[in-house]
């Protein structure tokens, strides 16, 4: 299990971000013939490899891009709670994030925001990474089962996140209602939330469950094995820009496409990836952030059946109008799949 304490965190995720915005300056010299896009990185954690990976190698310029990534400030605030502290020079404006026509983050939270906030983009799933849902349940050390939970406080990041999915999917495998036999609590997915007795637990990710030890909590419990579908980390195009820029949005998906192909062709070239951008040196650890490389699927698809689980969790009015197909768009995948493209990066 990786373990990384707030301050290592703190030091190398100035590394991290530094890569980041390095993504937009390598290649400079050749910048005329590259055409310029800017993304936004929705959270701040480990499913963010592959993009450092793409900028440390040249990948975004080999598909003729020319990447300028930033945090958004949400997710800068948010991991903020938890001991993680983003350098301000690394964290995007509101209005870089809304005008950045790609954004690598969950499809899920995507589609609740477009249908309950007038003031969201308007964006399209193109690619889905995380497929099913890899979330951890963290929790104060006299719980020992998921069963103790009934009763309790379980926190999550906020409403429509792929937390808050998660931990409705949760109580419906366990037959719980969350009117009576749990209480929810928004903004609960962080250790300070733990620290101050506001939660009883959170459900979170690799870059919370990672830190579980040193922080004086348990790493309770592993939802992966429920294999809860989920339309997470993926490629989001604002769809405005896509009318006109498909061809730029051809070459990013196939960017990604060679990026996690690269991770899992040149496992040795990851691992000093992970080890140069995460000050991680033990070879246990390194190998066990490589298991959600092996994880990831090689033909990311956008995930119809997490964007099913959405309709199917969520039941307000505006969100009972729409249909799976209206928001995502396979055709970039469907493209680079057919033309043996996908199957032949892997056999590099």
């Amino acid at each position: 299990m990786l373990r990384l304490n707030p301050l290592e965190l703190d030091i190398n995720m100035k590394h991290i971000l530094t890569a980041a915005l390095l993504a937009g300056s390598i290649g400079v010299a050749q910048a005329g013939d590259l055409i310029p896009v800017q993304l936004s990185l929705g959270d701040v954690s480990l499913n963010k490899v592959a993009f450092l990976v793409a900028a440390d190698n040249g990948i975004y310029e080999k598909n003729g891009l020319k990447v300028r990534q930033f945090v958004t400030a949400n997710a800068a605030n948010r991991i903020k709670r938890s001991g993680v502290n983003v350098p301000a020079d690394f964290i995007g404006t509101e209005e870089e994030e809304h005008a950045a026509p790609l954004n690598i983050g969950g499809g899920s939270p995507m589609i609740v925001r477009m249908t309950s906030d007038a003031r969201a983009v308007s964006r399209i799933i193109l690619a889905t990474f995380e497929d099913t849902s890899k979330f951890h349940i963290i929790s104060k050390k006299e719980l020992n089962t998921l069963d103790d939970l009934k009763g309790k406080r379980l926190g999550y990041s906020s409403f429509g996140a792929v937390s808050h999915l998660m931990v409705l999917a949760l109580m419906k495998q366990k037959g719980w209602n969350p009117e009576d036999d749990i209480s929810l609590i928004s903004e609960g997915m962080a250790y300070e939330a733990l620290k101050k007795d506001k939660v009883d637990a959170f459900i979170g990710s690799e870059i919370y469950y990672s830190m579980a030890e040193k922080q004086g909590f348990k790493d309770l419990a592993d939802i992966t094995p429920l294999k809860i579908p989920v339309a997470g980390s993926g490629i989001n195009a604002e769809r405005e820009w896509l009318k006109n820029n498909r061809d730029a949005a051809r070459r990013f998906v196939k960017a990604s496409i060679d990026a996690y192909a690269f991770m899992k062709n040149n496992k040795e070239a990851t691992l000093k990836a992970i080890e140069k951008w995460y000050g991680i040196t033990d070879r246990a650890q390194q190998e066990s952030m490589y298991k959600t490389v092996e994880a990831t699927p090689m033909k990311p698809y956008p995930s119809v059946s997490g964007i099913k689980q959405v309709l199917e969790l969520y039941t307000y009015r505006e969100l009972k109008k729409a249909k799976p197909e209206d928001f995502y768009d396979a055709s970039f995948m469907t493209e680079l799949d057919k033309s043996g493209y996908i199957d032949s990066v892997y056999k590099r």
